[in-house]
């Protein structure tokens, strides 16, 4: 029989007893479908959709996340569309439920949420025997977590301007949990950019309405200031260089003295979902091998 759900913005979506035809606008629920075993339901996926690789690129492309091509979309006849309020844009989203489309939009904001959104997918797909494995591993890290945080870390996400990002994030979290501390947890985004680099006032907090602040840019200066003890370079959302380690090696900071500055692997930093149970042990691993 049909299934009620709420997504992470409250909404309500009727079900079909089984899942057939599935689009994923989210490149980290692509990747959590197949691991979930039902990666033959998957009809449509977005460019960024990569992984697993081998196995995606047969399935059609429907634009970008942020660019869908609503049309090629619908055309899928989708039972059910994957999206996320972060990775895609709320035009597109909206465009999607006026011409009939089930949206299920996702917000993970904590490791916890991740791997809630992992049970929640094995449900709604009938996939709950598949999932238990993977859960079973998700929540004996939960139950690991760290009682010290230990390195003082920085982890850029973009070059030109300076951007990282703050608490109530994804990752955030993760960050936490592997034990390190975020050197700009408390470092909200300020409005407009001028002021967000310290050259001008604010808008007060009554015109910010719902712009997101947890994705600050930020100064030379500020970095040099918050004095982080390691840098994580992440190959995406920016695909940092060897050019952009030589960049924060050449500043007065206690990773640029010691040397640790390290890549990284984005996915691990940025993908919730099944991918999140490995991404845990191998951030903390890197964490704890340079700290």
């Amino acid at each position: 029989m049909p299934a009620l759900v709420f997504d992470d913005m409250g909404r309500k979506l009727i079900l079909p007893q089984r899942l057939s035809r599935v689009v994923s606008l989210v490149p980290s629920d692509t990747e959590t479908l197949f691991d979930l075993g039902v990666g033959d339901r998957v009809v449509g996926r977005t460019r960024y959709c990569v992984e697993p690789v081998g196995a995606v690129e047969a399935i059609a492309c429907v634009g970008g996340t942020k660019d869908i091509d609503v049309d090629a979309l619908m055309a899928l006849s989708p039972d059910l569309v994957l999206a996320n309020q972060e990775e895609n844009s709320r035009a597109n989203l909206e465009a999607l439920a006026a011409r009939g489309a089930r949206v299920f939009v996702s917000f993970p904001k904590r490791f916890a949420d991740a791997l809630s959104h992992v049970a929640r997918l094995a449900k709604m797909l009938g996939a709950e025997e598949a999932g238990r494995p993977l859960l079973r591993a998700a929540y004996q890290l939960l139950s690991s977590e760290p009682s010290v945080e230990r390195a003082r870390v920085f982890v850029p996400i973009w070059r030109d301007p300076l951007m990282t990002f703050a608490e109530h994030t994804y990752a955030h979290d993760i960050l936490r949990m592997a034990g390190a501390t975020n050197a700009f947890a408390d470092r909200q985004r300020q409005y407009p950019l001028q002021a967000d680099l310290g050259l001008r006032s604010p808008l007060p907090a009554d015109q910010l309405g719902l712009r997101d602040r947890r994705y600050p840019r930020i100064s030379e200066e500020e970095l040099v200031e918050r004095a982080p003890d390691l840098i994580l370079l992440p190959d995406e959302p920016h695909d940092f260089t060897s050019e952009d380690k030589a960049y924060f090696a050449a500043l007065d900071i206690p990773a640029a003295r010691t040397g640790k500055i390290a890549f990284t692997c984005g996915k691990d930093l940025f993908w919730p979902g099944s991918r999140s149970i490995q991404a845990l042990p191998r951030l903390r691993a890197k964490i704890a091998e340079l700290a």
